[in-house]
């Protein structure tokens, strides 16, 4: 990709056309900036700008060093826009720093300082609501790896240093990333990218602009293998990022607790052995993800897919109209119609977490899509209610059940074809009781180990299949 041309800084100052968060001309016109936000994580940072209209963008990648700038017409610098300078985190994977300019008149420009070399989305969603979140439109900016580490690859590492309490890294957790320093500078850094109107540039590609997420995509050489067989637990955190997830009456986010109850979890299989007629088999728990950032629903299930996970145990807490409801629920898929008008209802409310967090239809391949989620076969289901019965069996000792039998409905985040795959709702957040145990250490204690005990209780019952862990 050519670079952009650079540009004498005194000459931009002499010609009056750089504004650098100063000045008196910080009035917005045209639309109006709402909110900015900043995600970052090891599989990929993204950046939120809100606006009350959809905002028109041209987006510019330079390589050498790695910069992405956003053109963003029709506003001028705003307070609001200033704020986005101070939201990033210094241990931010891809992200060094943030810099805004009145670029021209009726364009202000975005600079993205990284890292590394990333493959870039810049996309806009239109304006959502479901449940306490609202959004209006949304212009994102999602910068993914250009190099995806190997998950399974690291879980086998693991393995043959017989490790017990190893953390499964998210699927595209990379290295820690080398300090800014080691970048290289420029001798003008902010003058090539804040340049005269008239500067020569070169647009970001189609493909670098509109690449699709490199979910499924490993990175690894010559891999380790194991012979011995292992146990691999996917544990899928419901929503993040963007989306919250349920609120409660005292503002706790589902978001949050379901990934606490996941790292208990994670700690107790990392922390077990089952006995099998295959021999004693060590378990590792993988997080599809494992901080606050959002995964589209899609890639969770390819995630675990792509580690050959043995279970697939999506963590969530139910959310209804009214406070009274309450009571721990678990389902499974359905090849057919829900088992309820309540298991229909929350299907459709967890289906809804895409448009919440924000997916970029543009990436997706659909043809791809609908063959993955038409897969699902009658043994997986089978296997499903096994598994989802088993845990219910553990939680009814610890709290109430909303349900005594496992519920059945269209979740996507269950069509693995392959996977027995089960949906928890730990408790309702939205009754103002259980929004207290959910946040309570004791509670989620308790609750990881039931659905450890129910695990436990299925593979004993139900003996993983042999096979080998070969990346």
């Amino acid at each position: 990709m050519t670079q952009m041309t650079g540009i004498n800084r005194r000459s931009l100052l002499q010609g009056g056309s750089l504004a650098l968060l100063l000045g008196s001309a910080e009035i917005a016109w045209g639309a109006n900036i709402v909110a900015v936000r900043v995600w970052p994580a090891a599989a990929y940072t993204r950046v939120t700008i809100e606006s009350d209209t959809a905002l028109k963008t041209v987006p510019i990648f330079v390589a050498n060093p790695p910069r992405l700038a956003v053109d963003i017409e029709g506003i001028e610098l705003n307070p609001a826009l200033k704020e986005l300078v101070g939201k990033v985190r210094s241990d931010d994977p891809f992200i060094t720093g943030v810099r805004v300019g009145q670029y021209a008149n009726k364009t202000v420009r975005l600079v993205l300082d990284l890292r590394r070399m990333v493959k870039p989305q810049v996309f806009n969603l239109q304006p959502v609501k479901t449940g306490n979140t609202q959004y209006q439109h949304r212009l994102v900016l999602d910068l993914y790896p250009s190099e995806v580490a190997d998950p399974l690859e690291a879980l086998i590492v693991d393995k043959l240093k017989g490790g017990t309490t190893y953390n499964a890294p998210s699927m595209t957790a990379t290295p820690t990333p080398p300090p800014a320093s080691k970048l290289g500078t420029h001798a003008d850094p902010v003058g090539d990218l804040m340049a005269k109107p008239n500067t020569p540039i070169e647009p970001a590609s189609a493909a670098a602009s509109a690449a699709s997420a490199p979910i499924t995509t490993a990175a690894s050489v010559n891999p380790p293998q194991s012979g011995e067989r292992f146990i691999i637990v996917a544990l899928d955190p419901g929503h993040g990022g963007e989306d919250p997830g349920a609120i409660g009456p005292s503002g706790t986010r589902e978001k949050e607790v379901v990934l606490k109850i996941a790292h208990r979890l994670r700690d107790r299989i990392n922390n077990t052995v089952i006995k099998t007629k295959h021999g004693n088999l060590p378990m590792r728990a993988y997080l599809t993800r494992d901080a606050d950032y959002f995964v589209p629903l899609q890639q969770r299930v390819e995630k675990a897919r792509r580690v050959q996970a043995d279970l697939f145990i999506s963590i969530h807490a139910d959310a209804f109209q009214t406070p009274q409801a309450k009571g721990a629920s678990v389902f499974a898929l359905s090849d057919g119609a829900a088992t309820s008008a309540a298991a229909k209802w929350m299907a459709k409310q967890e289906n809804r977490a895409d448009l919440i967090g924000g997916l970029n239809i543009k990436t997706q391949d659909a043809a791809v899509q609908r063959a993955l989620l038409d897969m699902s076969t009658t043994a997986q289901i089978k296997d499903s209610l096994k598994l989802g019965s088993a845990m219910l069996g553990q939680i009814k000792h610890i709290g109430k059940l909303h349900k005594g039998r496992v519920e059945q409905a269209g979740f996507a985040v269950l069509k693995a074809p392959d996977i027995p795959s089960v949906l928890v709702e730990t408790a309702f957040i939205s009754n103002p009781e259980e929004e207290k145990r959910l946040i309570s250490p004791q509670y989620q204690n308790d609750l990881a180990d039931a659905l450890m005990k129910g695990i436990e209780r299925y593979f004993s019952r139900n003996p993983p299949l042999a096979k080998t862990r070969n990346t």
